[in-house]
């Protein structure tokens, strides 16, 4: 649910969450690679890089949600992201089709795929690249990281990551900052008092009122600045009134 907001009526259609082995396995292979199922949590990735001795993959220690995701949204932090390491993506195509796609061919630009662009593939695994180093200095770089990561960011709140992408030769953070909504209210919806680009639920938001936030603070920072705040956070889904419902797994 990373980067993901789902409106209030709910997603007309079949959700599938890639769970257990084998979309949730890792494993090295050779001595510079590792292959990760799209299940797998990219904060795992990055341990599991560390404990074989493979860097260049800590990064992924400060990304939010899974290898499917990264792959998606290209994600990364800290001047680091998924195509600087990855060598190629397995995914399915609707019609069943098994394909392997180059990094190269994955139209990567700033937490962007374009082959993932018209919703047609779902991505399996990724297969990455790092360098042999020790691994007690790629943990110290991860937990540099962790500790970065903890003291800006709100990682213990109700909150869906980064809202909006940093538009060119500018900070989100800043021009929300600047607008006035750091810390502010709108219904049970607010940007972060601690980092103005998380859009945090301080309790019982609708996604509306997350959404709405969203859409006001981007209106008033293009009316001050002329700067138009793109989306990071993808919102999918119908809008309406709240739908809640349990279902119950039946049968083999």
């Amino acid at each position: 649910g990373s980067n993901t907001l789902v409106r209030d009526g709910g997603v007309e259609g079949v959700v599938i969450r890639l769970a257990g082995r084998p979309f949730a396995r890792i494993e090295r292979v050779g001595e510079r690679r590792i292959l990760a199922g799209a299940g797998a949590l990219d904060a795992q990735l990055a341990r599991e890089a560390a404990a074989t001795g493979l860097a260049g993959l800590e990064f992924y220690r400060g990304v939010p949600g899974s290898v499917g995701g990264a792959l998606v949204m290209n994600a990364g932090c800290y001047g680091a992201e998924t195509a600087d390491v990855l060598v190629e993506a397995r995914a399915v195509c609707r019609d069943g089709r098994i394909l392997t796609i180059p990094a190269s061919e994955m139209g990567f630009s700033y937490r962007r795929c374009a082959r993932a662009a018209d919703g047609d593939l779902i991505f399996t695994a990724g297969l990455f690249e790092g360098r042999p180093d020790d691994p007690a200095a790629i943990t110290a770089r991860m937990d540099e990281i962790t500790a970065r990561r903890e003291a800006s960011q709100p990682i213990r709140e109700k909150t869906g990551g980064s809202t909006f992408k940093n538009p060119e030769g500018h900070s989100a953070w800043r021009l929300v900052d600047e607008a006035g909504w750091r810390g502010r209210a709108f219904g049970g919806a607010m940007f972060s008092p601690q980092h103005a680009n998380f859009l945090i639920n301080t309790g019982e938001a609708t996604a509306a009122d997350l959404e709405g936030l969203g859409e006001k603070v981007r209106a008033e920072v293009e009316a001050r600045t002329g700067i138009r705040l793109d989306w990071e956070i993808r919102r999918i889904g119908r809008s309406g009134p709240v739908v809640r419902k349990e279902f119950t797994h039946v049968g083999p």
